[in-house]
């Protein structure tokens, strides 16, 4: 018999969104691992909030949210607030119940604004990495570090000198027309109007200039997790300098390896990890390098070698998923901070994928 087409309305439900979950979907792993960070954090929220005035926005619902954000690759707090709205698994990962009404997409971003200034990413990728050593997941001997440019959000008629020479008035104050050919353009005498921390580089030999940030991350070797992370402004030293910075927060009982690209391959880089009692496994040159058999005789090194190209997988994830290929943030310490959150994420789903039960 054929079914009733008929969309009578229901005033009351008594299945709740946890029930429309399935129970081995991947979000209840990372939601549980979530929830422990966000019992850890909680004494940093209280010191970031008034205890007078209006409710906000919970802080752990906000930064829920924001992690769907990066796992779901939603471009705008607009669309995310629009997926909260009618999507039952958002809804159960955030805390809200079928009733709660969502945020307008303004609130959401000035209460977003508030754990910019409390350092919150960089306590959540910690208490995150914490979870992974408790497990046994990470190793405490061999690391791997490497950089990679992060367009900035700002365009190329920005780029403009900073003595103010070149201030005409636009044809078009909305899109004016600007023409570059035979200008001498460099980071020295120029600088964006729209993101002054940015600075304009290029990928590679041929490739068109842009304005970019250079994030930092550090590996660990056994099964692909990042230990470290920063984000610097683009200079031709910023990756041998932020990968020093980056070792002295590394907790460590015993000599390390360090595996690398042939970029680290510099001699004073060299000599500065050695007398950090640091093994250098950086990958050598053909010509002047910086290494010798004293290194390169090993086993280990060819290991290291093996295994420092997975760091890539990182940038990838971060760059297609994670959406850092060009951030939607101006300045320095926000673009840091959206980095170490999208790295956080990618940290959970590793650690989900590394101890979910084989099917």
């Amino acid at each position: 018999m054929r079914g009733d087409h008929d969309e009578p309305e229901v005033m009351f439900s008594y299945i709740s969104p946890a029930q429309r979950v399935p129970q081995d979907h991947p979000l209840r792993a990372v939601r549980s691992m979530v929830d422990v960070v966000l019992t850890e954090l909680s004494p940093r929220f209280q010191k970031l909030y008034s205890h007078t005035g209006r409710p906000s926005i919970p802080p752990e619902r906000l930064l829920r949210a924001l992690l769907l954000q990066v796992l779901y690759t939603i471009r705008s707090e607009r669309m995310l607030m629009e997926q909260l709205d009618y999507n039952l698994l958002f809804r159960w990962f955030v805390g809200l119940t079928m009733d709660d009404p969502i945020w307008d997409p303004t609130t959401f971003t000035k209460n977003r604004d508030r754990l910019l200034s409390g350092e919150i990413a960089q306590l959540f990728f910690d208490q995150v990495l914490a979870q992974a050593r408790d497990l046994g997941l990470t190793s405490d001997e061999h690391f791997t570090v490497d950089g990679t440019l992060v367009e900035a959000w700002a365009g190329l008629k920005s780029f403009k000198r900073k003595d103010g020479s070149d201030h005409e008035p636009p044809d078009d104050p909305g899109n004016p027309t600007v023409n570059f050919h035979g200008q001498k353009r460099g980071n020295k005498t120029h600088q964006s109007t729209t993101d002054p921390d940015s600075r304009m580089a290029t990928k590679g030999s041929g490739q068109e200039a842009k304005l970019y940030f250079t994030g930092h991350v550090v590996m660990e070797n056994r099964n692909g997790l990042a230990v470290g992370t920063c984000v610097t402004t683009c200079t031709g030293t910023a990756e041998r300098e932020a990968a020093l910075d980056l070792l002295e927060s590394i907790p460590r009982c015993n000599r390390i390896t360090l595996g690398a690209d042939k970029a680290y391959d510099v001699a004073a880089f060299v000599k500065a990890l050695r007398e950090d009692d640091v093994t250098p496994h950086i990958a050598a040159k053909v010509r002047y390098s910086a290494l010798d058999g004293r290194t390169t005789r090993h086993v280990g090194y060819q290991v290291s070698q093996r295994k420092r190209k997975r760091v890539e997988e990182i940038f990838g994830w971060l760059k297609t998923v994670g959406m850092v290929r060009k951030v939607r943030h101006r300045g320095l310490p926000r673009v840091d901070w959206v980095f170490t959150f999208a790295l956080a994420a990618y940290n959970l789903v590793r650690i989900r994928n590394l101890t979910a039960e084989p099917a």
